[in-house]
């Protein structure tokens, strides 16, 4: 049996707080992690990244999960590195752009897969069945053997959910109405509310450091594309100089200096305090960064960064926005 090659996740659109209807939805904690579809066929192992690439390579430990099926299915879930029980993507970074990881970097820094949906299974695809139908099938495979878990979701009681995702470090709550289909690729019904901001971001250029850090990255410069609506620029978001480790930055000045070019890849002004003496790049690098909230001029106060994101493809990077 032949599976369909490609399924897009289904997103998430971010709320400020619990809906007032919350009943309607089943809810699951938000794992700090990359999202991976999942295509287990004839005893082998596809994990497709948001951006259509295989990363099986990556994380040989997940391969086990072709051996815990009978027929062939598709799952979605996230990946997810843990440091004392808790989601650490500082951790998860070192393996994420290692293509055959060795021995010791899949001990040093082990992966779990969280698959939380149910997407095809043998001949039948599942996608037009209401949510809890899939969660129900999902739970009859008992996948929850370590690598492999299945994470449990929650009705009605979504503020201790959220209350809960706090207290053990994670990013937040997943809503998903009871009777939600599965919608490929798009943002649909499926909310978000989370319990800090962050953003994708590309990477247009960066300021040399000063001090200990005189001879290599002192801050990156920031941009995200606007909406179709607004013409679809390449936006100046800010700038962002902590929350870097040291092999952090020395990655990160082996792979911008292939892409320096002499102008600002920005569709729109860049503050000339920042501008000065920046050292522009071609926007082809996706990262993330943790922030407290976006000025009046759409700039992000007091980011942070927490690491590169290859699964994410830089024309897809816009402003997250509440809905």
């Amino acid at each position: 049996m032949v599976l369909p090659r490609l399924i897009r996740p289904m997103m998430t659109s971010l709320r400020h707080e619990l809906p007032k209807d919350q009943g309607r939805y089943g809810w699951e904690f938000k794992w700090d992690g990359v999202r991976a579809v999942c295509y287990v066929d004839g005893g082998g192992l596809r994990l497709v990244s948001r951006n259509d690439k295989d990363m099986a390579p990556s994380y040989p430990e997940l391969a086990v999960l072709a051996d815990r099926v009978e027929v062939p299915v598709i799952l979605d879930g996230e990946i997810v590195a843990l440091r004392e029980g808790r989601p650490d993507f500082g951790l998860l970074q070192s393996r994420m752009h290692v293509q055959r990881p060795t021995g010791r970097l899949v001990r040093d820094a082990p992966v779990k897969l969280y698959v939380f949906d149910l997407l095809h299974q043998d001949t039948e695809s599942l996608l037009g069945l209401p949510y809890t139908e899939r969660r129900d099938r999902l739970d009859a495979l008992s996948l929850d053997t370590d690598p492999i878990r299945t994470p449990p979701w929650y009705r009605d009681d979504a503020a201790d959910v959220l209350a809960a995702s706090l207290t053990n470090g994670l990013e937040g709550v997943v809503g998903k109405p009871l009777s939600s289909r599965y919608h490929p690729g798009q943002r649909r019904e499926w909310i978000k509310v989370k319990n800090f901001r962050d953003q994708e971001v590309i990477i247009c250029g960066w300021k040399p450091g000063e001090g200990r850090r005189a001879d290599m990255i002192g801050s990156l410069l920031l941009g995200v594309y606007d909406s179709a609506r607004n013409g679809g620029k390449l936006r100046y978001a800010g700038h962002v100089g902590t929350g870097f480790t040291q092999a952090m930055l020395t990655d990160l000045m082996r792979l911008l200096r292939p892409l320096e070019r002499a102008t600002s890849p920005f569709g729109t002004p860049v503050p000339a305090q920042h501008a000065r003496d920046a050292h522009w790049v071609e926007p082809r690098l996706v990262g993330e960064v943790a922030f407290t909230e976006w000025t009046p001029d759409q700039i992000m106060r007091h980011p942070s960064w927490r690491g590169l994101r290859p699964d994410k493809n830089p024309e897809d990077v816009r402003r997250e926005k509440l809905t």
